[in-house]
């Protein structure tokens, strides 16, 4: 199996080198740097820093290498550090991505704080005395420690990694100065989240988290002056979309008795659409496509929500194919937002026997193209429910596809058959089956191959409107019936 047309895999971890400073002097760098206090291209020395700001020389080496990861800075040696202009609009977008994640925190996270919010009020009155005596690094102390400890609460690994990955701690304290005119506003409007979370009401909870973040985004919109999120934010985004490659499978993966490619192209750089293989007991193999409503941030945020739900779920013992897309459809349900769903197909393919038992909710039918005498015949493999988050108690009912040596499954989403030429029309489904049925014989990444050069043929130079995957599977010999 190859992973194509998404890059070279590599680690994405803490941004930074040893243990973060703290303190003070630490976060009031970290504020002037932001908001413009030093100029693009200035020189600063290290010694400066540290008497400047009241840090030891391996604090202040420590925090410009932080920023420097994040495009703030850049070292020379470890004697001085050249400053570089931020960028308001990838600010912008940092915290589009912290709303939209908050939001689905704030959902999941209501269970566990229902009656449990005692230390979300002890943070809010330390915010308040901090607002009180117009102390800015200790309101960013607490906002940050009340935010965290609802993503923790939700128990949700990938929110936290996509908040340390976006560095969101370190962005809190930097505009904790641009946001001084509103800082009461802001502090008072934690409120109404504790008592939403206190009544474990989640949805209730997800749209103030959301709306808190996004009226601090405004803020900051409307504060007189730039507040440096410029090259920053171009590193934590390309580092979000690391993190996105690292939920796909890896390129080593090997499933008996079938050859795999596959293909994963968003919109928008990052995107909503899925896809996994997972090794189950009894020599089994879970296989699954998806597409979360609506593209970029938000959508990302989802499918990570439920590539967790789904894997959890599946590798538990004993656990019957509708019972799992079921209690999926719940986790999917509580922890999206009302506009938010996916479409999913999962399946169960048992090698030994070629059955393949599968869920289709709400996804474009994958097709089997089984040749036959020179020609082909073509099952579509059809949808028979709803998309899961929709609705929280539906039952969906498993189907059976008895698969035969040489049949190639060809899974896909959307963004494949809806692409779009010149005159607004589609590419479509029917252009899909003709081509396949020109492919007999070919091997599962010649009909990736075909697949993109026709839709590419077709758009003519359109630009790509939504997320594309396709997963092609051919069934080898090899796994005696």
């Amino acid at each position: 199996m190859s992973l194509r047309n998404d890059g070279k895999r590599r680690e994405f971890g803490h941004v930074g080198c040893g243990a973060r400073p703290s303190g003070a002097g630490w976060a009031r760098l970290v504020r002037d740097l932001f908001e413009g206090r030093y100029c693009a291209g200035q020189s600063v020395e290290l010694s400066e820093i540290a008497a400047e700001y009241k840090l030891d020389h391996k604090a202040v080496l420590q925090a410009l290498a932080e920023l420097q990861s994040l495009g703030m800075v850049s070292l020379s040696g470890n004697c001085s550090a050249v400053v570089h202009s931020p960028n308001p609009k990838e600010m912008q977008e940092a915290y589009e991505m912290r709303a939209a994640l908050e939001e689905i925190a704030g959902r999941t996270a209501a269970t566990a704080l229902k009656g449990n919010t005692a230390n979300l009020r002890k943070e809010l009155e330390a915010m308040r005395s901090a607002a009180n005596e117009r102390n800015l690094d200790a309101y960013a102390k607490h906002d940050v420690k009340f935010h965290k400890s609802i993503l923790q609460a939700s128990q949700n690994k990938a929110l936290l990694r996509v908040w340390d990955t976006l560095a969101l701690e370190l962005r809190v304290h930097a505009v904790a100065g641009k946001i001084s005119k509103h800082l009461q506003e802001a502090v008072e409007s934690h409120q109404p989240i504790i008592d939403a979370l206190e009544k474990g009401s989640g949805r209730e909870a997800g749209l103030l988290l959301r709306n808190h973040i996004e009226t601090i985004s405004e803020y900051l919109k409307k504060s007189e002056s730039d507040s440096g999120f410029h090259r920053a934010l171009r590193k934590d985004l390309e580092g979000a979309k690391s993190v996105q490659r690292a939920f796909f499978p890896p390129q080593t993966l090997s499933i008996p008795c079938i050859s795999c490619e596959t293909f994963y192209q968003p919109a928008r750089g990052i995107g909503g659409d899925y896809y996994d293989f997972l090794p189950l007991q009894g020599g089994r193999w879970g296989i699954a496509i998806g597409d979360v409503s609506g593209k970029g941030i938000s959508a990302a945020l989802i499918m990570a929500s439920l590539q967790a739900s789904l894997r959890a779920q599946a590798l538990r013992p004993h656990l019957g194919l509708h019972t799992l897309i079921a209690d999926v459809n719940r986790l999917v349900f509580e922890s999206s937002p009302a506009d938010l769903f996916a479409s999913l197909f999962y399946a169960e393919f048992e090698p030994a026997t070629r059955i393949l038992k599968y869920v289709n909710a709400g996804h474009n039918p994958p097709i089997v193209v089984r040749p036959k005498n020179g020609s082909c015949e073509m099952f579509h493999l059809k949808s028979t429910d709803m998309p899961v988050g929709i609705s929280g108690d539906r039952q969906f009912a498993p189907t059976t596809f008895q698969l035969s040596v040489d049949d190639v499954v060809v899974a896909y989403t959307d963004g494949i058959t809806e692409a779009e030429n010149y005159h607004g029309q589609q590419w479509g489904e029917e252009k899909l089956v003709s081509l396949l049925r020109s492919c007999n014989g070919a091997s599962s990444e010649e009909i990736i191959d075909s697949i993109l050069e026709e839709v590419s043929v077709f758009a003519n130079g359109q630009p790509q409107r939504d997320d594309m995957t396709l997963v092609v599977m051919t069934v080898q010999d090899g796994c005696d019936l």
